[in-house]
């Protein structure tokens, strides 16, 4: 007589519950996701440098190229076309432009206002992100102004890099931008650059701080494209965030947004997927993530060696932001993740 097998007894198992059932199938995970990605909710940023017709390469960003400002205006029209609400700007300066204070960023023709005005007329409808610190401008690559002691030791001072970063942001706005984004981490900027804008009428301009800037090992890149990785003098422990620290972000975005911030940022991105959580379930402000230059160049790297599946692995970090509890997410892959999600 055949005795039942153990594999076939095992395969009747008494089970109420059986969460694989909304796997089945395509269809029925799409109707149980929790979170869904769409394009509305990428900021894409663009390097300008100067010239016209430019797109140099940034060697350690894949696919990210630094573009003049008309070069700008053409991807502006293909942020558009992909429907991505808003762009945000970052300069290369030549050497000869910079100096200790940052005078560059004073410039009402500076390549950030060229390009603010230029895509301004050709598109109104797009938003425009302006970065508002003086790190692009400066000759030690601080974000802030400095004062150096005779034996070399740098200090960022913090009430006048603020005055700097008030003529900054007034700058930008003239020039049309929507967005000031304060990614300097001075202390009461963020009310300054507010009353500033609305004594010269600029009520309607919103203010998203980078109100949780971590210094970090993963901005080599994106200093290499706007040129002041080696310029800068000595590092920005003294004013960026400590990664250690969790609780201090709460009280930085608190600050932030008392002081009269629309929008606030946690910079950078996966490695602080906690702090986005902590910060959206404390404020339930809009809160944005930054997946910032080694976050992509990471992924870039490892799909060209074939290590990952790059498109994949793009998507599950921008839904990883969405899951965290970020709005929204400034990401150097936008157009390619908002080609993605309109052919799906």
């Amino acid at each position: 007589m055949n005795k039942p097998s153990r594999i076939a007894a095992s395969a009747r198992l008494d089970l109420a519950q059986r969460p694989r059932r909304n796997r089945k199938a395509e269809w029925a995970r799409r109707l149980v996701a929790e979170h869904v990605l769409t394009t509305n909710d990428l900021i894409w940023p663009l390097f300008l440098i100067d010239g016209e017709k430019r797109r140099v390469p940034v060697a350690a960003m894949p696919g990210v190229d630094r573009l003049s400002v008309d070069e700008a205006v053409r991807e502006a029209g293909r942020a558009v076309a992909l429907d991505i609400p808003a762009i945000a700007f970052f300069p290369y300066t030549e050497p000869e432009l910079k100096d200790e204070r940052g005078s560059e960023a004073f410039n009402d023709g500076n390549l950030v206002c060229q390009a603010c005005r230029a895509i301004k007329r050709e598109f109104p409808q797009l938003g425009l992100v302006t970065d508002v610190a003086l790190d692009p401008y400066t000759s030690h690559g601080h974000d802030g102004l400095i004062s150096e002691s005779a034996t070399g030791e740098v200090r960022i001072l913090n009430d006048e890099t603020v005055e700097a970063l008030v003529r900054q942001a007034l700058n930008q706005a003239r020039a049309g931008a929507d967005v000031i984004a304060p990614s300097d981490m001075m202390d009461g900027r963020v009310g300054a650059i507010r009353d500033a804008l609305d004594a010269e009428g600029f009520l309607d301009v919103q203010i998203m701080a980078y109100a949780a800037k971590y210094a970090s090992a993963f901005y080599g890149p994106f200093r290499d494209a706007l040129g002041s990785a080696s310029a800068l003098k000595g590092d920005k422990r003294t004013y960026q965030m400590d990664p250690a620290n969790s609780d201090e972000a709460l009280r930085e975005v608190e600050l932030d947004l008392d002081e009269g911030a629309d929008m606030v940022m946690v910079k950078p991105g996966m490695p602080y997927l906690d702090i986005i959580r902590r910060v959206k379930n404390e404020f339930g402000a809009p809160t944005f993530a930054y997946q910032v230059s080694g976050e992509y160049s990471m992924i870039m790297a490892a799909a060209e060696k074939g290590w990952i599946d790059g498109d994949k692995a793009m998507m599950e970090s921008l839904i990883a932001f969405k899951r965290a509890g970020a709005d929204g997410v400034l990401t150097y892959f936008a157009a390619r993740a908002a080609e993605i999600i309109k052919h799906a």
